[in-house]
This record gives C-alpha cells, structure tokens and sequence, in this order.
C-alpha cells in the first residue's frame, strides 16, 4: 500500500531520484534523453523504420530500444524509463482499443525482457498537454504524416468523444514548399536543406490576402548550399494547413476539424465545466510555426458562436518540437518509483499488470501543477 505523503515530502524527493531514460518516439524522428539533463540527448529513427515492412512489431522495438540504450551508454536495467506511445489507431472501437493496448503490451514485453526496472508508457498528446501545465484541453499534434486533433479531460484521452484527424501533416507541408521553389526554379539539393527553410523563414499570415500585398522576402543561408531568399512562400507554406486545396489535398483546414472537436466536446457534456475544452494546445516541429497559434485562434473566434469561442485561447508548443519529451521530464521524477517503495509499485519482468506504474499519475500532475 502505497506510503501517506504530503505534496511537500513527495515533491522533495525529485532530488534523491538518480533520474529516468525518456523516449519520445515522436513520428517524425524520435527523441531521447535522461530526465536529469536540460535538454534531450539526441534523436534516432523511430521504432517503425528500424527493419522492414514484413519485420514484427518485437523485434523492430527490439532494435530500436537496444539502439537507443547503446548510443546513451547505459545499461537497460539501470534506470526506470518513461516511453511515449506514438497518437495513433484514434478511434474508440474494439479494434482500435486491441491495436493500442497490443502496442503498449509489446513495449512492456521487450523493455523488461531487457531486464528495465520499470516502465511508464503515456500518450504523446497526454506529455505534450503536461508540458504546457494542463491536464484538460485539446492537443493538435501536428505530426510527420497527419494531424490528430485529441480531446484530453484530467489527463485521459476522451475517444468517446471523438479524435479528429487531418490528412495533412509535416511531410506533405515541407513537399507544398518544394513544390512553391521549384515553380520559381530555385534549385536545392536535398530535402533537408526544404526543411530548414521551411523552420526558419516560413511563417503563418494573420490575414493570407492582405500579407499578398506585402513585401515579405527574406532570405536564409544553408550550410553547404548559400542564400536562399523567398517571398510569398514564406507564408503560403503554411497556409495549406487552413486552406488544403491550395496544395490538392481535400481534406479540412485545421480550424475546421478543432471546431468539430470542441463541438463534440460540448454535446457530450462529459463535465459541467465546459471551459476543459477551450484550451488549445500545439505540438509537433511544423506546429512551431511562428503565427499559427494566433491564426488558429481568430479563426476559431470567426468560425464558432460568440459563447463558443468565448474564453478560447491556443497556446504554441511550449518547448518547441520536443514538448512530448519535456512533458515526460516534468513528470519522470515522480513517478511511482520515486513515490514509493519498489516492491510496492514499480513492476518487474513478469508482472502482470504493468499498467501499474501510471496508475498514480493524477497525483503526480495535481502536484505539477501546485510547485513546479
């Protein structure tokens, strides 16, 4: 049974906790790190391109924890590890429910088969929420191939109420810019080099027809390639994600499916408080966009009635591209391993509940939020 602490004595012993492996498999890249460093340690490939499409789910995860755990130089039974679980089979029917729990079940399975002392698995959109000091709201990932817009009450996912997911994600963005250089025949040589233009001279226009009429050029040196200088496609970049057609892709605009999320929020009516919902929550690198926080706003403002979008406010990702990491840092150090005694609520291979370990998270966040 777990100990009686106060808040206080709880929060006290983060600094006798020698620290977590965090990995965020990100779904772009992932990221990883220790929990007791300012900064991740590097990125890696994500689990799904370690092998190949006929490789099972184990032996991918096989290579790719022991890939990780070998760039770190550390040995897996060392440290407890806290994993985020990529946002990903949405919807809440049986088979989506039996895809998670059969993900998070492997997880599990190869980190103690590698002898980890414990593990903690959480959702990406969860972290990313807990960055940004909520545990209610609605996180819009902007990921590698699409865009999930997740309801998230008290640190859950609400699947009853409904993800949205956009057709639209960070890949097909960076390729509308490519597309954008080579109408004007600027040369580039690789994708990489789209990319870093893309991070560092793109931006998204409060009002798209009034910033036509501007002046925007500016201009970027890339390693190894020289100047490059753009104009309206600085802009028009990230306009796809609020108008899709601009690129051929028929799906809706990203203040379209967050209306529909909050809609399906408030027509559930899973809470007297309505105001859980009108907290708006970005993540994922194209997400760090500079204006896209304000332009989602004022479109929600316009698109939703005036007690609808009263109160709305979106927030951008609060650590940039790696806010699901940070996310799992801010809570790594109280966890249940560092709040109780071992053998009372840290799981060991051959347990059958490992689920155990997040069982205690709501404690952990009411306490976030209180004295970090």
């Amino acid at each position: 049974m777990m100990a009686q602490l106060s808040f206080m004595q709880i929060f006290a012993r983060r600094a006798k906790v020698p620290g977590a492996i965090i990995i965020d498999g990100g779904s772009g890249y992932c990221k990883y790190g220790w929990s007791k460093y300012n900064d991740i340690t590097g990125k890696s490939a994500t689990f799904l391109e370690f092998g190949n499409i006929e490789t099972p789910i184990f032996s991918r995860l096989t290579h790719f924890f022991a890939t990780i755990y070998s760039r770190m130089h550390v040995k897996p039974s060392a440290q407890p590890i806290v994993v985020s679980l990529p946002i990903c089979h949405y919807d809440d029917t049986e088979s989506a429910k039996a895809s998670r729990r059969q993900l998070k079940e492997t997880i599990y399975s190869v980190l103690f088969d590698m002898n980890v002392p414990a593990v903690c698995a959480i959702n990406q959109a969860i972290l990313a929420l807990y960055a940004a000091r909520r545990t209610s709201g609605i996180v819009v990932n902007v990921g590698f191939h699409c865009t999930s817009v997740v309801p998230i009450l008290h640190g859950k996912v609400m699947r009853k109420v409904g993800v949205e997911v956009v057709g639209l994600g960070a890949l097909k963005v960076t390729g509308f810019l490519r597309e954008l250089m080579q109408r004007r025949n600027i040369n580039f040589e690789s994708l990489y080099t789209i990319r870093s233009l893309k991070e560092n001279l793109c931006y998204v226009a409060s009002d798209y027809e009034a910033e036509l009429s501007k002046d925007t050029r500016g201009s970027y040196y890339a390693a190894s390639e020289g100047w490059f200088t753009l104009s309206k496609e600085r802009f028009q970049t990230g306009e796809i994600l609020f108008n899709p057609r601009m690129a051929g892709i028929i799906t809706m605009g990203l203040h379209q499916a967050v209306a529909l999320c909050m809609d399906h929020c408030q027509s559930a009516a899973v809470t007297a408080d309505e105001s859980w919902f009108k907290t708006v929550v970005l993540a994922g690198g194209t997400a760090c966009l500079p204006g896209l926080a304000e332009r989602l706003e004022k479109e929600l403002h316009g698109l939703l009635s005036p007690s609808m979008s009263n109160g709305i406010r979106v927030l951008p990702p609060p650590y940039g591209e790696k806010s699901a990491w940070f996310g799992a840092k801010l809570i790594s150090n109280l966890l249940p391993w560092a709040l109780v005694h071992e053998e009372e609520a840290v799981p060991t291979k051959g347990e059958t509940q490992p689920h155990v370990v997040t069982d205690h998270i709501q404690l952990v966040i009411i306490v976030l939020i209180f004295y970090l």
